[in-house]
């Protein structure tokens, strides 16, 4: 059997075991593949089939979740999009050729729009000759036009053959992002309940945790920012919550010690993937530390001039609209700068992110995290600005939780910062912003600013 088969025939033996949890009612695995199978013989009169470009454009429910299992069992090529960004869809969607969309309501209902005659891809029409299902996402495109990245469904699923214990999941990353694929697969492949969240706000899913009784939370450090930000753990019961995993981004120690403090029934693990390579198995030293290992079955790392390569049995197949990444052996250069203690790593920044000031380098993490140890500081983002003399010195735009006059609050945050920061790495300028403009849709922080000055 094929790694999907194998997986599948697993979630169809859990019968009364709850799959989904969505607007405060559980659906069994039994409802969950009634649904798998009708969607089966829908997609049969849509003439939807092998290799089909599939676009959904939804965020997680029953339907849409039994959709995406029933794709991959016909054969299909998914492609994943959220309400969000539907504004860049129609982009998107010619990028990946996509043939036949689905378009989901908040109400769990769906339409289905059929394109005739759509210019498909070099690289999907190869892949199509393997017959197997496929998975199309797309960057974030912070660099430039987003990059829209082909999975092997096959070979993602591969990762979850072997059993592990399954967890109530709150499904909190967004789907058409690959760690929200991920984390879609990992949950059902181990016979988990998957939590759908109305909203990705501090409240809803503080609220969305205490009436699941979810155990696991993926996110961002971002979001647990805006978490501790709003107090929303005093007024609901979270001690449910046995795991919370982080990654996408850096997280500072002074959030680190914050969430361990509200969820002191959690371990706090951080974890490392890109959508070209698939998230890889990690483990930290401590709960409160930023050190972990990663690798595992099915990936290689190895340092190269203070900078991760990775190469995955799960690679992406490639590019739709971008040159390959890997190099004759397979290997791929992260970008990511790290700092190595024995077989331990500590994440310090995308190299494109690093500033640098007269030669002596700033990692934004180092001085946001001193920031937030500030009474007043609710979030700080620390990026490099052209300078004629230096090359580049260091900004910062913070928000508040109390407002506090610019002039005021740079003078005391510099004298904050020099007691605790080489001079260098002390921001030069201030800029006072809401907290919704310190992240993006997918809870990033954005640091990198065009035109500041």
């Amino acid at each position: 059997m094929t790694a999907i088969e194998t997986v599948v025939k697993r979630m169809r033996e859990n019968h009364e075991k709850p799959a989904i949890f969505w607007k405060s009612k559980e659906y069994s695995y039994d409802e969950f593949f009634d649904m798998v199978d009708m969607w089966i013989e829908k997609l049969n009169d849509y003439n939807v089939g092998k290799g089909t470009v599939c676009g959904i454009l939804s965020d997680y429910s029953p339907q849409t979740c039994a959709l995406f299992f029933a794709l991959m069992n016909v054969g299909a090529i998914l492609v994943p999009f959220t309400r969000s960004i539907e504004a860049e869809v129609p982009v998107f969607r010619e990028i990946a050729g996509v043939q036949c969309m689905f378009r989901f309501t908040e109400e769990d209902s769906y339409t289905v729009e059929k394109f005739d005659n759509v210019s498909q891809n070099e690289l999907v029409n190869s892949f199509r000759k393997k017959e197997k299902p496929g998975l199309i996402v797309f960057s974030s495109g912070s660099t430039g036009t987003p990059k829209g990245i082909l999975h092997d469904c096959e070979r993602v699923m591969n990762k979850f053959v072997v059993n592990r214990p399954g967890w109530r999941t709150v499904l909190f990353l967004m789907m058409d992002h690959f760690g929200g694929f991920n984390t879609l697969l990992s949950t059902f492949a181990y016979g988990g309940t998957g939590i759908c969240i109305p909203e990705r706000t501090p409240e809803s899913v503080s609220r969305i945790i205490e009436e699941s009784k979810a155990t696991l939370l993926p996110t961002t450090p971002t979001f647990l920012n805006l978490l501790i930000a709003s107090k929303c753990y005093q007024q609901y019961m979270l001690d449910s919550i046995k795991l919370i995993t982080y990654g996408t981004e850096l997280m500072n120690e002074a959030t680190l010690n914050n969430v361990k403090k509200i969820f002191p029934n959690a371990v706090l693990k951080q974890t490392y993937g890109l959508s070209e390579l698939g998230v890889l198995r990690s483990k930290s030293t401590e709960d409160n530390s930023v050190w972990l290992k990663v690798g595992g079955d099915g990936f290689e790392t190895k340092i190269i001039d203070n900078i991760l390569w990775v190469r995955s049995e799960a690679n992406m197949v490639g590019y739709l609209n971008a040159p390959n990444p890997f190099n004759e052996e397979g290997w791929m250069c992260t970008g990511d700068e790290v700092e190595v203690r024995g077989d331990q790593l500590r994440f310090l920044g995308r190299k494109s992110e690093i500033i640098n000031v007269g030669g002596q380098k700033v990692y934004p993490v180092e001085v946001e995290s001193v920031l937030l140890e500030d009474e007043n500081i609710q979030e700080a983002a620390v990026f490099g600005v052209a300078h004629p003399l230096m090359g580049q010195v260091v900004h910062a735009r913070v928000s508040l939780y109390k407002p506090e006059d610019l002039l005021e609050l740079s003078t005391r945050l510099r004298s904050f910062c020099l007691k605790r920061l080489a001079k260098y790495k002390v921001p030069m300028r201030f800029t006072i912003i809401s907290e919704e403009g310190q992240h993006s849709t997918r809870f990033k922080k954005v640091r990198l600013i065009k035109d500041e000055e």
